[in-house]
């Protein structure tokens, strides 16, 4: 698998794009902001984009959403809770000078449990909510890889001090990523940089109460 990381935005998002080697289509993950650069990237490796895959709907996290679909003509995958945030972003922007950024309207919702078949990859999607109310994160099996979205950082997790977040909901989403998944699983998360399932349970501070 191929997997590139474009940090986006004034907030410093990671967008993924990803397909298997040498493929002429690839999946993008949370495209939060600067439209012309990703869709130049997908021009540059001349690959079409077979979807949009959504952990959740903070504005950082979809602010080109819109952009990207009508220009690639890719369908729009976000968690079912959510769906309507897409459909009215500025309404759900927490602080002045973000945006504009442009609504749309998913093609797909998810609830967690799906497995998705697309651009040659199966992903489960996992319903691990706590940084907000309907967030996923998609795991790659056969890659031993996790896009974790907000749940899961470098040394760090999602804040929960937004409209719908929830500590101990959080935690029990990130037990359940650490205790069903490979230690050697590679976790793409949202901010900051990649890591690992097993390098995360043994540092990670804020983990420490799933030890107790």
């Amino acid at each position: 698998m191929e997997v590139r990381m474009f940090t986006v935005g004034m907030v410093q998002e990671n967008c993924y794009l990803f397909r298997r080697d040498g493929a002429d289509e690839a999946l993008m993950i949370d495209p939060g902001d600067e439209a012309p650069k990703l869709l130049g990237v997908l021009e540059a490796l001349d690959v079409k984009l077979a979807g949009i895959l959504l952990t959740h709907t903070h504005f950082d996290h979809v602010g080109a959403v819109a952009p990207v679909a009508r220009a690639t003509g890719a369908e729009v995958w976000v968690p079912e809770i959510e769906k309507g945030v897409l459909a009215d972003i500025m309404s759900y922007v927490p602080w002045p000078g973000f945006g504009p950024f442009e609504s749309y309207d998913a093609d797909h919702t998810l609830s967690g449990g799906e497995r998705l078949e697309l651009a040659g990859f199966e992903i489960d999607v996992l319903f691990t909510p706590g940084h907000s109310p309907g967030h996923v994160t998609f795991s790659i099996p056969d890659e031993q890889a996790v896009f974790s979205g907000d749940v899961l950082f470098q040394g760090s997790v999602g804040r929960t001090d937004l409209p719908g977040g929830d500590w101990g909901v959080l935690l029990e989403s990130i037990r359940l990523l650490v205790d069903s998944l490979p230690h050697e699983t590679t976790v793409y998360p949202g901010h900051m940089g990649v890591t690992s399932l097993g390098a995360e349970r043994a540092s990670n501070p804020f983990l420490a109460e799933l030890a107790r």
